[in-house]
């Protein structure tokens, strides 16, 4: 599943973005990326540069104050009790979503990484490949293969356009509060709480 704004109730590059004062700035890109009005990968290189000059400690900051949407204790609880694996795939950064796994006790991440300078600050770049929508759907055919889990019993959950061939390459694709596009293309839209989610998988 994807991370902002589904696993988490928050957007992290905006949580970033607010300790370099271009929160505005950077939540007016993100909209129009989700809306898939942009390319994710162009429109994620723009954001990232607004960064540059942050101290890697915010990251840290950042990571104690996500919280996670309303559910997911309950999704996560009930995907243990049948040994279903879960991951998470995120055009954020992965320097967040493994603080988020290692709470939750998940084991497989993909998400993009922050370049740090030798002064210990953000250069406003990202280091290696952008996990963007592509990304996502080869990430989630990757970790199905490790899992030994056949696509067709995948299911995936998002929210905004870069989910889409995640949520298309997936047995099962579902849209979590998710913007217009990605709702009307998904198998299933749920809108308030991953207990949604549960009840679908039952």
């Amino acid at each position: 599943m994807d991370v902002d704004s589904t696993f988490i109730t928050a957007e992290v590059i905006e949580l970033i973005a607010d300790r370099a004062g271009t929160r505005e700035e950077v939540a007016r890109v993100t909209e129009a990326a989700m809306r898939g009005e942009l390319d994710f990968a162009e429109s994620l290189h723009a954001r990232v540069a607004t960064l540059a000059g942050l101290p890697v400690s915010v990251l840290d900051d950042v990571a104690a104050q996500v919280e996670v949407s309303p559910g997911v204790p309950e999704l996560v609880a009930f995907l243990a009790e049948r040994d279903w694996p879960l991951c998470l795939v995120s055009g954020g950064f992965v320097e967040i979503v493994r603080v988020l796994a290692a709470r939750w006790g998940i084991t497989r991440v993909r998400a993009n990484a922050l370049e740090v300078g030798a002064d210990g600050r953000l250069t406003g770049r990202v280091a290696g490949p952008v996990v963007d929508r592509a990304g996502k759907a080869a990430a989630l055919r990757e970790f199905a293969a490790e899992a030994g889990v056949p696509l067709p019993d995948t299911v995936a959950i998002g929210d905004g356009a870069n989910d889409l061939d995640m949520l298309a390459t997936a047995g099962v694709g579902i849209a979590f509060n998710a913007k217009p596009v990605v709702a009307a293309q998904a198998d299933h839209a749920v809108h308030h709480t991953m207990a949604e989610v549960v009840a679908l998988l039952r």
